[in-house]
């Protein structure tokens, strides 16, 4: 059951032309904080803690197996693999937890969005932060409560800071905390869309989100297919993409793929998705399977459109015109 949107929930108008052509052992945490988006690399400790000291970036990852989504939360048959940094095995706690010597997690901007990345076994989460107040995007399978509470705690927050839930789709493997999380945050609002809410159970109602409305400065995104109500949420400041299960990555976070067939409601209608959300600015990407590709996504989003094309998945571009009258 939906009911009237939050106060900080509002819509859009359209920023571009979005139809142009244009998986374990321990809990992983990526901590992004990008003053402008820059080219994801391996470090020493030292150039970490300086750069960390300059509110640049943070990137820990532990652990961590990515998989393919099933609306069963079915592992098996999906893609693995893991990655590591130096940072992370020099100054990672035993908890999973990012903890830099003298490094401060305080944002420089206030109002600039930061965000972390909880890999919860088959699939992740996200937290973000703006101020004081924090959302978390997806809950992962019952039991992550803790693991996404870790991932708050890198970016110098906690459950008492969340005040939003954006649920990407219905699966069991995003939603199976929601219980948990707003037990945790009893406050917290809540949203997915439309034709998705009637699939999601929870303490409380879920508020319908859809193209073009504003949840916490996050732009909502219709990405129907691999559900037919999926969603994505996009932050204009900092290009940062949350696309759930509308792409897919893999273990390196080097590459972007659409929707798993094996898991999708309808495919077409999912890649289809792909090209709307190539049509946006775009300079990361976090996704429900796979690393985040944390460097000019946007160019891998308008490849994977060309694939999709040279495929027949995809109309060309005259033939989508000669078709739309």
């Amino acid at each position: 059951m939906s009911h009237a949107p939050h106060e900080h929930h509002h819509r859009h108008g359209h920023d571009r032309d979005v139809g142009q052509f244009h998986r374990s052992g321990h809990t992983s945490l990526w901590l992004a904080r990008t003053p402008s988006i820059g080219s994801a690399h391996r470090v020493g400790r030292r150039q970490f803690l300086t750069e960390l000291g300059r509110n640049t970036f943070a990137i820990a990852v532990l652990g961590g197996v990515v998989a393919a989504c099933s609306s069963d939360d079915a592992a098996d048959g999906g893609l693995t693999g893991s990655t590591s940094s130096e940072a992370a095995s020099e100054s990672a706690t035993d908890d999973g937890t990012l903890a830099p010597d003298d490094a401060t997690n305080e944002a420089t901007d206030p109002n600039r969005l930061r965000w972390a990345q909880a890999a919860l076994g088959s699939v992740s989460a996200y937290v973000v932060v703006r101020g004081n107040e924090a959302a978390v995007v997806d809950t992962g399978s019952s039991g992550s409560v803790e693991e996404i509470g870790n991932a708050l705690s890198t970016l110098g927050a906690t459950y008492d800071d969340v005040r939003h839930v954006i649920l990407t789709h219905s699966h069991p493997d995003h939603v199976g905390s929601l219980a948990g999380v707003l037990d945790a945050v009893p406050s917290a609002t809540p949203y997915a869309g439309a034709l998705d809410i009637p699939n999601i159970s929870g303490p409380t109602d879920v508020t319908a989100v859809g193209d073009g409305d504003d949840v916490f400065g996050l732009r909502v995104i219709d990405t129907p297919g691999h559900t037919p109500g999926s969603i994505s949420v996009l932050d204009p400041g900092i290009g940062l993409l949350l696309a759930g299960d509308a792409l897919n990555g893999n273990s390196d976070g080097t590459a972007l793929s659409g929707p798993d067939e094996r898991f999708t409601f309808d495919m077409d209608a999912g890649h289809l998705s792909v090209l709307k959300l190539a049509g946006f600015e775009v300079e990361a990407v976090g996704m429900g399977h796979g690393q985040p590709v944390m460097d000019d996504a946007g160019t891998l989003l308008r490849g994977l459109v060309d694939q999709l094309v040279a495929a027949g998945d995809l109309p060309t571009e005259s033939s989508s015109d000669s078709t739309s009258g």
